[in-house]
Formats: structure tokens, sequence, C-alpha cells
């Protein structure tokens, strides 16, 4: 079993609150949408999508291959890390199946089409998806805030990387819980509320995580859910946020934020060799 200094657990708990809690950031932003950059939110989400990608495939992935290999074998320990990186691909795949697409924060929804009054449907209704939209974020971020705290156990600097890169793509779901919870309720107080709430799952999943992990904590666990995590945040980035990002902005927006995250992520990892 690995030991873990007090100091290293508590800094990893704090990395996975700041990545939950963007999503209140989301919902600051929403009751000034008119004024919403979206050139800049579609290059942040690119900038996101490129950290994640690049963390996953060039970092996480590498990092679980020697750990499983160490343990069984370059043969075995190769394909228990592919095995492990399509296992989480699959997890989130299957919670983004299991959720209505709707009130899916993983579906695309400009914010005109829950404000604007032709198209937004009646208020109970407006405030019916604003609660989805809670749960279901709340329930995507429980594999985030693992991942985050898995990561920033093994390497503190990874951890923050990671961290990052998910609180900039927790904050349009964080729109997408107020907006509607906001336009329902007339409530600036409710709508900040509910996505403060969809929030706090990623460092819940990130505790319960832990401490049902707590007594398997080696490297095979490690290198397990590493390449799970790698696959989680894989899948996000090309489900999610590269979608979102051409949403918002044009094309080759998206694509220089893109770029622009994995090379910041190349040289953030090159420092620290």
């Amino acid at each position: 079993m690995i030991e873990f200094e007090p100091k290293t657990v508590v800094f990893a708990f704090g990395l996975t609150l700041f990545a939950g809690l963007a999503t209140g950031i989301g919902s600051a932003l929403a009751f000034f949408a008119k004024r919403t950059n979206t050139k800049f939110l579609s290059v942040a989400l690119g900038f996101s999508a490129g950290v994640m990608i690049y963390v996953s495939m060039i970092e996480i992935f590498f990092k679980a291959k020697i750990a499983l290999c160490e343990q069984w074998g370059d043969r075995w320990g190769y394909w228990a890390t592919t095995a492990a990186f399509f296992v989480g691909i699959g997890i989130i795949g299957l919670i983004d199946k299991l959720v209505p697409s709707y009130e899916n924060p993983h579906e695309i929804h400009e914010a005109k089409e829950m404000t604007q009054p032709g198209n937004a449907p009646e208020f109970n209704k407006l405030h019916r998806m604003g609660l989805f939209a809670a749960l279901a974020i709340g329930i995507h971020n429980f594999p985030e805030g693992l991942a985050t705290f898995a990561a920033a156990l093994k390497d503190p600097h990874l951890g923050i990387a990671i961290a990052v890169a998910i609180a900039i793509h927790n904050i349009p779901e964080g729109i997408a819980v107020s907006i509607p919870i906001y336009y329902a309720t007339g409530s600036r107080r409710k709508a900040f509320l509910y996505s403060f709430l969809s929030g706090v799952s990623e460092p819940i999943g990130a505790l319960i995580g832990f401490f049902v992990l707590w007594h398997f904590m080696n490297n095979v666990t490690f290198g397990l859910l590493f390449a799970g995590v790698a696959g989680i945040m894989v899948y996000i980035s090309l489900d999610e946020l590269l979608p979102s990002a051409e949403k918002y902005g044009r094309h080759h927006l998206c694509i220089y934020g893109l770029i622009s995250g994995m090379a910041v992520m190349a040289i953030s990892l090159l420092l620290f060799v």
C-alpha cells in the first residue's frame, strides 16, 4: 500500500475543490450573457481540450503503462493499460448515454435557446431543465474529481495542469445550470446555489474514491486508474470541449486554442523533466 503525506492529500483535495467550484464562475458569467465574449470562450475551451488530450496521451497513459509493465511485464502491462484506457472511455460514455440529451451538459445549447421568449419553454420546464442539468453535471463531475485527485497524489505538477483544464471546462457547465434556473425563478441566488452544488460533487468524488481505494493503493491500482483517467479526459475533450469550442466561435479559433493548450502543457512538462 502506498502511503501519502497529509499535506499531499490536502493539496490534492484543494485542487479538486478548485476545479469543481469553477462551475460558480460560469454561473456568474451567465448573468451577463449578452456581454460574454464567445470568441474568448471558444479559445479557452480549445485550450482546455489541448491540455487534456496532450497530458492524457503523452503523460498519463505513459505513466500508467510504466507502472503496469513493471508489475506484469511489457506485453500484459501494455494490454492492461490499453484496456483500462478504453474502460474509462466506456464509463463516461455510458454516463452520457443514461442522461437525457437536453439535460446533458455534454450536449451543446446556446444561451439564446433558453433565454429568448420565443424559444423558451414554460418557466416550470425551464426550472426542471436547470435541476436536471445540475444533477447531470454532478454525475459527470464525480469521475472528474477522482481523476484530478489521483493525478495530484501521484504528481502535484500534473494535478495542477489537470485541475486548471477541468476548471476551464466546468465554466460553461455552470452556465448550463444557472441560465434556466435564473430565467425560471428570477433569483440569481438560486441560480448560483444550484450551479455551486453541482460542482461540489467533484471533491466529493475525490474523497469517496480515495477512501474506497485507500487500502488498495499500489502501483497496479494507480496504473489502472491513471489509464482510465486518460480515457475519461480524452472522451470529454472530443465529445464536449471541442464541439463546444466550435459552437461558440470560429473553427480556427478552436484549433488555435487546442494547439496552444498542447504547447503550454508540453512546455510545463519539459520544465519538470
